[in-house]
C-alpha cells in the first residue's frame, strides 16, 4: 500500500519534509519547550521518574488494550490511564490504572468531555 506523500515541517521557515506534523529536529525543540513553559507544574510533579518505572512495569504487565480485549479484539497498550485523576484524589496504586492504546484513550476522555469540547 502506498505511503501518503511527505509534508513541510509546521516549524516556522523549516524546509523538510516529514509524515508528522514537524521534523525529527523541531518535533523534540517543540517538545522541550512546551515542557519547560507551557506545562501546568503541578502536572510535572505528578509525572516524574517515578511514574515513569511504573507506567513501565503496568505495560509490561498488561501488554493489551483492556478496552479493546472487552471487545474480543487485540490491540497494543501504548498509555495507561488513570480510572480517577491524580488532581481527583486518585493514585498510582495498581487498582486505579488501566492499559489503553491511544485510540481508546482519546475515545474514553472525548466522552468524558475532559479533554476535548467539540467531540
Amino acid at each position: 500500500m502506498p505511503y501518503k506523500p511527505k509534508k513541510p515541517c509546521a516549524y516556522p521557515g523549516c524546509p523538510r519534509l516529514t509524515h508528522d506534523r514537524y521534523c525529527v529536529e523541531h518535533t523534540k525543540l517543540t517538545a522541550r519547550t512546551y515542557e519547560r513553559y507551557q506545562r501546568d507544574p503541578m502536572t510535572k510533579k505528578r509525572y516524574g521518574a517515578a511514574w515513569r518505572k511504573i507506567r513501565r512495569k503496568y505495560l509490561e504487565e498488561h501488554p493489551t488494550c483492556e478496552l479493546c480485549r472487552r471487545e474480543e479484539r487485540v490491540t497494543p497498550a501504548k498509555i495507561v490511564h488513570h480510572i480517577k485523576p491524580l488532581s481527583e484524589g486518585g493514585s498510582n496504586d495498581e487498582e486505579n490504572l488501566m492499559a489503553l492504546c491511544k485510540s481508546c484513550h482519546s475515545h474514553l476522555h472525548a466522552k468524558q468531555g475532559d479533554r476535548w469540547k467539540n467531540i
